[in-house]
């Protein structure tokens, strides 16, 4: 079960990150057609000769305060030790890239910067973004049971948990923060107190409206468990086996509300079969009594979840959560187009970006460097503390999430344990945004983006890019 990530900052979100270490490099295989799932742990990959492999441990996670005193770097000494790393042929040629002062949000380094390029799973920095500013780093997801239209009824209510457990829920974990096992004891106890013995179990799962899956999707990534069709409830997001890419069931919320009233059933209450199985889809009563309720981990936590893992099931279902926090229907393009306007509502210039659903996978998302810059430059700025947890969430290099085996190489094992970043992989896109503190102390927002990855590039793409990054941490460029 996937615990909780480090606490989320009370005030600014910069990262203060140790150096001198190697890591781990990913092994190069992209998991599927359209992804941005890491792919299955391999054996490590040797570190740098008379390095450590660092650990969690080893690296600071998010610190209250920039160092205004640190030396800024020239953008004419920077470009020169790192543009030549972006004639790299394994980028290919449609490569952008911005580097930024966190501080000032000063442009060191622009490169077609304001041109939309395909994301992949970099897009989930503006999610997390929208998701915290919205919603609240604080808030919580509730899954509940309501009174029927009838005695005989009781509707179990969606409300945009797919992290819950089928058994007890974890208080100290994410996924299976809550539980639907709890849940249906707290609902028996109520039942069975008012003398109700025998209920018919509805679902409402109404809140999410349109396609459950975007065309932007490979036809099989939800078999290969890259992602689940979208619902407001799940049990574990839909997963039919024990494994981050195991299978997923075509119908989340009705595959958790079966457990649910198998639960109920276990808990002393009998469950009428009126012909349709043990549950079917209703509506709540408007105002209708709660008998019972579980909550979520809450929305800081699954945004660090999100990021860490690149969670693509997490981040559309913060999609479709922030089109209702916004008043707005929570379908695909509507969810979309409310985490764009949220960002925009934090003063970001969203020019030229457009998203197909929030997780970055789906195959018409564009944004520009700039965008995604000033995006980290806003987390950074300390003007918004609510969003902290995008910076807690980045994966750190050769350290955690999709990060952890990268940075092995010569070219880039200095920056393990550095470099704090969001990965994004589809096939022919290979993308990494995120902070880093330079040689003079300066901490440094930046993105490197390729969408013209030739086939079979796509792990040499990443090494460049993980360069680029080192080379970046390597450079007081005064």
């Amino acid at each position: 079960m996937r615990k909780a990530a480090t606490a989320v900052a009370a005030a600014t979100a910069v990262l203060v990150l140790a150096g001198g270490y190697a890591g781990l490099d990913a092994t190069g295989a992209v998991p599927g057609p359209l992804t941005t799932t890491a792919p299955p742990t391999a054996a490590p990959l040797p570190t740098a000769p008379g390095a450590t492999r660092p650990t969690q441990a080893d690296t600071p996670p998010v610190l209250p305060a920039l160092d205004p005193d640190a030396p800024r770097p020239d953008p004419a000494a920077l470009g020169g030790v790192v543009a030549p790393l972006l004639a790299d042929p394994a980028l290919g040629a449609s490569v952008s890239t911005s580097v930024v002062d966190a501080l000032t949000g000063e442009t060191l380094l622009a490169t077609a910067a304001d041109v939309p390029r395909t994301p992949a799973s970099v897009a989930k920095l503006l999610t997390a973004v929208a998701a915290l500013h919205t919603l609240g780093p604080t808030s919580r997801a509730t899954t509940s049971v309501v009174d029927g239209a009838t005695p005989d009824e009781v509707v179990l209510v969606a409300g945009g948990d797919v992290l819950l457990a089928a058994g007890a829920g974890d208080p100290d974990a994410v996924d299976g923060h809550a539980g639907l096992d709890d849940l249906a004891a707290a609902t028996a106890a109520e039942l069975l107190a008012a003398g109700r013995t025998a209920v018919a179990v509805r679902l409402d799962d109404a809140s999410f409206t349109g396609p459950a899956t975007s065309p932007g999707w490979g036809s099989g990534d939800v078999a290969a468990g890259f992602v689940m069709p979208v619902a407001p409830l799940a049990v574990d997001e839909g997963r039919l086996a024990e494994g981050e890419t195991a299978p997923r069931t075509g119908d989340p919320a009705l595959a958790a509300a079966r457990t649910f009233a198998a639960a109920l059933a276990a808990h002393g209450v009998q469950v009428l079969d009126q012909g349709a199985g043990p549950v079917v889809r209703a509506a709540a009563v408007p105002g209708a009594a709660t008998l019972a309720s579980v909550e979520s981990a809450t929305t800081a936590e699954q945004v660090e979840l999100m990021l860490t893992a690149s969670d693509n099931t997490l981040a559309e279902v913060l999609t479709r959560r922030v089109a209702l926090a916004a008043d707005r229907p929570a379908t695909f393009d509507d969810a979309s187009r409310a985490v764009v306007d949220q960002v925009a509502a934090l003063g970001v210039d969203v020019t030229g970006t457009s998203l197909q659903g929030g997780s970055g996978l789906g195959r018409a998302t564009r944004v520009p460097a700039r965008v995604v810059t000033d995006v980290l430059t806003l987390v950074a700025g300390g003007e918004h503390p609510e969003l902290g947890a995008a910076a807690a969430g980045l994966p750190v290099a050769g350290v955690s999430g999709t990060l952890l085996e990268r940075y092995a190489e010569p070219g880039s094992a200095s920056a393990a344990g550095v470099v704090r970043a969001k990965t994004g992989t589809l096939t022919g896109v290979s993308s990494l945004a995120g902070y880093v503190r330079d040689a003079d102390g300066r901490l440094l927002a930046f993105a490197v983006m390729s969408d013209g990855v030739a086939p079979g590039a796509s792990l040499a793409a990443r090494r460049a890019q993980d360069r680029f990054a080192a080379a970046l941490a390597g450079c007081g460029c005064r």
